[in-house]
């Protein structure tokens, strides 16, 4: 590339560096990379003056609506030395998961005591009480109490689990120690979670008590029992969930979040719009790495936002497409976000059978969102980043090794050759090996210790939602709430599945707005889930179907996180962001219940050749509900044939040779007619 050419290449966007990013929210994401093009020193900022946000205006709007951007600032000594205490509680938990015998009672409660300590350390009790290498005196008594209770149970537990077999048998002594021990996880929830989880459980508790509970009955349940806090969500959080935090710090630190990013400039780049649609591709193979949706905002967003707006797409479409995508990641196999590990325990099933049924629907996801801009870009006429300017495939096939920490899980985990833990651990293993190839990228001994404690920041706010969640349960359960719910929705319902699906889908929506997404899937798991299987819904769907709604709720106004953390990059209205990002997700909204009226759309009793048939229409289908959504095609589409191409789309979504027939009918005929359109008006 000329002198000339690279002189006018100039930055005029603020790029974020590594230690502001990381006070954000260690370990999901890092600074905006700077890519190395054709030789030329290029990046999403060349010779453009667009108005973009930097990572200041995003770390402003996530303190103001995520709890878990609001962390402590540590730094010097005092951050070396904490951690230190977060690399060792990651590397107890390997250990934990892989060599532990102890009971499920004992782990478990150390492994809360370490959370309530590291939470308190990282979370102040407001925004407004962070000063650097602070940590108030009355947080270190609430900190220090709070564990105390858990590891006093884990350290009795021999003599509590002999002497103490119900809770008519409890002593005063343990009902504190229970009571304290439960609000310190409540006050932990309160300052990383939100409010949202803790209304529904402060509601609950309630009940609980007015339907005649007893406070020592109450505390054992929660406290004591594993169907409290110490409960399948903790429990998965603990043996899974924390290990692939850690595998995703590793593999973030091995540059693959670059590596992925010039391997969509190289499919999609010079298309039309092409930056859009890279940061589509990007943020589907992110997800893989990273199941936080705010996160892969925020770490692609940063560079392919910026790219977007240069092409000319408007700011509001431009952090909605990023938003959208990035929300997607979480249901991306192999990784899936969290809450795969525990639908699998819910089920009964393999974590690598999770997996697979997911692949179709989230495809769709993607390619739904992929349409769009696609048609957004035809609409606007935006062009793509010239050839000269991306990167070349021979240079990129240099890194393919990158991937190798993913092929060895996904093999490991789809084979089951190993628990899923160990897995995970070898998959560690790999990301260390393969960062050696690179000086920039190598695991030293201070990044080792940097992934290890970005791995342990990750797990606390998960860990929590997990243990509220239980709380949640324990007060369904104590009170038979559950089956009351069910029979209660039954009847609202009339034994109809539509309605109960719609009422489903919003207990969904409301109830993650603002809730992680383990937090919200472990609730609906435990009261909706159950009210689709009596209507007749398969049990597979019926959680896929929690677990997809629990997502959307992150790009759903009005508490929209992921797309409020798109909007402060593109510097784009938050409200509209939302909303735009909501018809690009139209997939997520969609396809749930396609799969729970017709279960083969998730390989549920049907042979390869339905597979196959399923697979085809989908896709036909899909184009037809982006195309409808867009209202363009070749011309601006009147509304008649926008609700034709979606009754077409839907149709061919919806498994059945009737249906498909009459869908693609619906879809070949529009398509033809709209070109046909166009060809008029060009001679005219």
């Amino acid at each position: 590339m000329s002198e000339e050419k690279k002189s006018k290449k100039k930055l005029s966007i603020d790029i974020p560096t590594e230690d502001v990013v990381e006070e954000i929210r260690e370990p999901h994401y890092e600074a905006a990379h700077v890519h190395d093009f054709d030789g030329a020193s290029f990046d999403v900022n060349d010779d453009i003056d667009v108005d973009v946000g930097t990572m200041e205006d995003v770390e402003a709007v996530m303190r103001k609506y995520d709890k878990e951007s609001n962390t402590r600032i540590w730094t010097g000594w005092p951050k070396f030395i904490i951690d230190i205490i977060m690399a060792a509680f990651s590397a107890y938990c390997i250990w934990s998961t892989l060599f532990s015998n102890a009971g499920v009672e004992v782990r478990l409660t150390i492994f809360m005591g370490c959370i309530i300590i590291l939470g308190f350390i990282t979370y102040p009790v407001s925004k407004k009480h962070v000063r650097p290498n602070s940590l108030p005196w009355y947080d270190i008594i609430i900190m220090l109490v709070g564990a105390a209770a858990f590891f006093f149970y884990a350290a009795t537990y021999d003599t509590f689990a002999q002497t103490i077999r119900s809770a008519s048998s409890m002593t005063s002594m343990h009902s504190i120690i229970g009571l304290i021990g439960m609000l310190a996880v409540v006050e932990l929830c309160r300052r990383c979670v939100g409010l949202p989880i803790l209304c529904v459980a402060g509601v609950l508790i309630i009940y609980t008590f007015a339907a005649g509970i007893s406070f020592d009955r109450f505390i054992y349940t929660i406290f004591y029992s594993v169907n409290g806090i110490l409960s399948t969500p903790i429990n998965v959080c603990a043996k899974f969930i924390v290990v692939f935090v850690i595998f995703g710090a590793f593999l973030e630190r091995t540059g693959i979040a670059n590596f992925f990013i010039d391997l969509a400039n190289c499919v999609a780049g010079s298309a039309s719009g092409g930056p859009a649609k890279v940061a589509v591709i990007a943020s589907a193979l992110e997800g893989m790495a990273s199941g936080s949706s705010v996160a892969n905002t925020v770490g692609s967003g940063s560079v392919t936002i910026p790219m977007m707006k240069k092409t000319g797409y408007r700011a509001e479409f431009a952090g909605a497409v990023e938003a959208a995508a990035s929300t997607g990641g979480q249901i991306m196999p192999p990784i899936m976000g969290a809450a795969a590990f525990l639908m699998a325990e819910f089920l009964g099933v393999s974590y690598g059978e999770v997996a697979t049924r997911a692949i179709l629907p989230a495809v769709l996801y993607f390619l739904g969102i992929f349409i769009a801009v696609h048609l957004e870009a035809k609409k606007s006429g935006l062009k793509g980043i010239p050839r000269s300017e991306l990167p070349r495939v021979g240079s990129l096939m240099k890194d393919i090794y990158l991937l190798a920490p993913i092929v060895v899980l996904v093999v490991l985990v789809g084979t089951n050759t190993r628990t899923i833990q160990f897995s995970a651990a070898v998959s560690i293993l790999v990301a260390i090996f393969v960062s050696l190839f690179k000086k920039d990228t190598r695991i030293t001994p201070r990044k080792l210790l940097d992934a290890l404690a970005g791995g342990a920041r990750g797990s606390i706010t998960v860990a929590v939602a997990c243990a509220v969640a239980g709380i949640i349960a324990g007060c369904i359960n104590v009170t038979g709430l559950g089956s009351q719910l069910i029979g209660a929705v039954v009847r609202l319902s009339g034994g109809s599945q539509i309605v109960g699906l719609v009422l489903t889908m919003l207990c969904c929506i409301v109830l993650g707005m603002g809730v992680p997404t383990t937090a919200n899937y472990c609730i609906m798991a435990t009261t909706c889930a159950p009210i689709l299987t009596r209507l007749g819904v398969n049990d597979v769907a019926a959680h896929f179907f929690v677990f997809y709604f629990g997502i959307v709720a992150d790009i759903t106004p009005p508490v929209a996180l992921a797309a409020y953390a798109g909007s402060a990059i593109a510097k784009s209205n938050p409200m509209k962001t939302g909303i735009q990002a909501t018809k690009l997700a139209i997939g997520a909204f969609i396809v749930p219940y396609i799969f729970a009226l017709n279960p083969q759309m998730l390989f549920i009793d049907a042979t390869v050749p339905d597979i196959i048939l399923i697979c085809i229409t989908s896709v036909i289908g899909m184009f037809g509900v982006a195309v409808a959504i867009n209202g363009f095609l070749y011309v601006k589409l009147p509304a008649y044939m926008r609700v034709a191409y979606l009754v077409g789309g839907l149709l061919l979504l919806y498994p059945g040779i009737v249906t498909d027939l009459i869908g693609l009918a619906i879809i070949l005929a529009l398509t033809f007619l709209a070109r046909g359109i166009r060809a008029r008006r060009a001679t005219a």
